[in-house]
């Protein structure tokens, strides 16, 4: 809001009429307290002081800013935590499962001290460490999963399937943050990841993910083999034991 002031003029506002005509004086580009050389500030219309309020940048400058950040209140993100452990409840979660504080973008995850935030923002949690070494780029691994949404509904899963996934290490044919969290892992282990969506898998209607949000796995790795590649003839491929 513009407030226009009236004559006389205060001696403070005065002081930046000065300040207007002497940079008018210098620059011939600014529009002066007065169309004369002089300023004269008794003779100053309204009209013509609202314009050097309006067209001066050197006031503008120096203009407090007044813009007001919406805050989210701790009653709202109670209610949503809430909210959002009713709608697991109605899923049938597993036992222990992170809850999401969600309000438009902004996602909050709420989980216990026993799980563990990487650098690259993975979440995870050791229910069993297992036994062996880690697998590596190029060999293949076997592992059984389910995978969940931020409300706790299953959306797939290699035990219903009857078989476990396999796939190689270093391929990209993994969910970024699906692959982070078992490089680490051994045969054995059990580990539940929660993917950011940073690291997450594609959205569109071929895939089972509608929306960029986080997704919770249940990873068991069940082995790891090494893999080579076999050429006969014209024909190549690899081959894992």
């Amino acid at each position: 809001m513009l407030t226009i002031l009236s004559n006389p003029l205060s001696p403070r506002l005065a002081s930046l009429c000065d300040r207007l005509w002497f940079l008018k004086c210098r620059s011939r580009s600014s529009t002066c307290c007065s169309l004369s050389q002089e300023p004269n500030y008794q003779s100053l219309s309204r009209r013509n002081l609202v314009y050097v309020l309006v067209s001066s940048p050197c006031l503008f400058a120096t203009l407090p800013s007044s813009a007001k950040t919406k805050s989210k209140s701790p009653y709202d993100e109670r209610r949503l935590l809430e909210q959002n452990k009713r709608i697991q409840r109605e899923n049938n979660a597993p036992d222990e499962f992170p809850n999401f504080v969600r309000e438009g973008f902004e996602v909050k995850v709420v989980a216990s001290d026993n799980y563990i935030k990487a650098d690259s923002g993975l979440i995870y949690r050791d229910f069993s460490v297992g036994q062996g070494d880690f697998p590596k780029d190029g060999q293949q691994v076997t592992f059984h999963y389910i995978g969940y949404n931020e409300s706790g509904r299953r959306i797939d899963s290699t035990y219903i399937q009857g078989t476990p996934a396999k796939i190689r290490m270093g391929t990209n044919a993994l969910v970024p943050g699906f692959e982070m969290g078992i490089r680490d892992m051994r045969p054995g282990g059990r580990r539940r990841i929660i993917i950011p969506p940073e690291l997450g898998p594609p959205v569109g209607p071929s895939t089972f993910f509608s929306s960029k949000q986080f997704e919770v796995f249940d990873v068991e790795l069940v082995s790891i083999q090494n893999c080579e590649r076999r050429t006969i003839g014209f024909y190549s491929d690899v081959t894992c034991n």
